[in-house]
């Protein structure tokens, strides 16, 4: 199958070209000298692990985040081309290393399964593609900034505005799990747009996101969840295995009755004289 090239993603050449020369046209703005153009930074140089980063919040949002890693799986793209991460930072400016941003789970695809032993962080402009969509899970102490009531033009930039205008992340999903409110959002031109649906079904993906009710690592509550063409929920690797397990005794358990039944329909045709294997 061939797929096309989203808007919003740039070629790798010529992606990379164009950073060459952003970097080269800072640099000479700033009257700094150069031999030779310097290395991009990588994860390596960029990794998530922080003393000022303390993780998640809360059991919910590591939970919420590792249902939503499991039931992503795009019809649209192989296994090995479809990324998903859950507080890993992202980083998204070259000329200020220090700013990143770190979604509650995000979802990138065209980009590998796996860079080398794992991915430490993630670098925009190593992966050459932003994610198609971010979900932040609200809290009191960053909602604001969460729903882009935070004042813009700051330094750094807060979340929506670097989803928005930087990173321009074409889905945008919010979910209090206080009042299991879900808002999402598009992009459409240069803003987001709030879509007022229940379900947000993405084209370019094969699959769409969804609130369920249902028992999730022991949690019965509503949780976003990923859901196939068909309109069905889209099982965890865990639950495909009880599924097939109780279809193996289901079938184990019709055979055993039909056997059964054989065995009883043999001993009355004998009781009445019939040779049943003469039948």
């Amino acid at each position: 199958m061939t797929l096309k090239q989203l808007p919003w993603q740039m070629g790798a050449q010529d992606e990379a070209s164009a950073m060459a020369k952003m970097a080269l046209i800072s640099s000479s703005k700033r009257g700094d000298t150069m031999t030779s153009i310097q290395p991009l930074p990588t994860m390596y140089d960029l990794p998530s692990e922080s003393p000022e980063d303390p993780g998640l919040p809360d059991e919910f949002h590591r939970l919420q985040a590792d249902l939503l890693i499991r039931t992503f799986q795009p019809a649209t793209y192989p296994e090995d081309r479809v990324f998903s991460a859950a507080d890993l930072n992202l980083y998204y400016d070259l000329h200020n290393r220090n700013y990143y941003k770190r979604p509650d789970w995000f979802g990138v695809v065209d980009v590998p399964r796996k860079v080398d032993a794992g991915r430490m962080s993630y670098v925009r402009w190593q992966e050459r593609h932003s994610p198609m969509i971010v979900v932040e899970l609200l809290s009191p102490s960053t909602i604001e900034e969460d729903q882009g009531l935070t004042s813009r033009g700051r330094t750094p930039p807060s979340k929506w505005e670097v989803y928005e205008s930087i990173l321009r992340v074409p889905y945008y999903v919010l979910f209090d799990r206080l009042t299991n409110r879900v808002q999402m959002f598009e992009l459409r031109g240069t803003s987001y747009q709030e879509l007022f649906v229940d379900r947000l079904w993405i084209d370019a993906l094969g699959i769409g996101l969804g609130l369920w009710f249902g028992a999730f690592s022991g949690d019965e509550r509503l949780w976003l969840r990923w859901y196939n063409a068909e309109g069905n929920w889209i099982p965890t690797s865990d639950e495909l295995a009880e599924s097939e397990r109780r279809a193996r005794l289901e079938a184990e358990a019709k055979l055993i009755a039909e056997r059964r039944r054989n065995e009883l329909l043999s001993e009355r045709l004998r009781a009445l004289g019939i040779d049943p294997d003469a039948l």
